[in-house]
């Protein structure tokens, strides 16, 4: 005898619709932000939310240069980075990964977000960072949201 009224549907590649949404990073923090492009890569914001597979939206930040951090963090915080060498130990700043382009600090930061797998590695690709206004994804049709309305 069947009981249960609804059945758990599972998302698979087949059955996701992914869509381009296109964030503007102008005047955000940059913690608050990367959350939730975290979240919408991952899918967590849709009905079908499946955590083991790609479901989340390919995500295009615009004006990423323009992205705020209180205080002295621009300075004091401090990114390690190891290049599998004896002392081969770095340590970057958000001041100097912004130096050598946003896309850095922003891969950066969400990277540590997402899960540290494969299907982690596979959602970062997802995301697309530019400086400015323009991005070359306009054949994608991508709608814009505000990052503000979202949890």
């Amino acid at each position: 005898m069947d009981t249960l009224s609804y059945k758990t549907i599972s998302a698979n590649k087949e059955t996701v619709n992914k869509e381009w949404v296109v964030v503007d990073a102008n005047g955000q923090h940059l913690g608050r932000l990367a959350s939730k492009v975290a979240k919408l890569l991952r899918g967590k914001y849709k009905p079908n939310f499946t955590p083991h597979v790609d479901c989340g939206d390919n995500v295009i930040i615009v004006n990423a240069e323009k992205v705020v951090l209180t205080g002295n963090k621009w300075t004091d915080r401090i990114y390690l980075s190891y290049t599998g060498y004896p002392g081969g130990q770095k340590e970057h700043t958000p001041a100097d990964l912004q130096k050598k382009g946003s896309d850095r600090l922003f891969r950066k930061v969400v990277k540590g977000m997402l899960p540290k797998n494969k299907l982690g590695d596979k959602l970062l690709a997802n995301l697309y960072i530019y400086d400015g206004e323009k991005h070359k994804h306009e054949a994608q049709q991508p709608k814009t949201i505000d990052i503000n309305s979202l949890k």
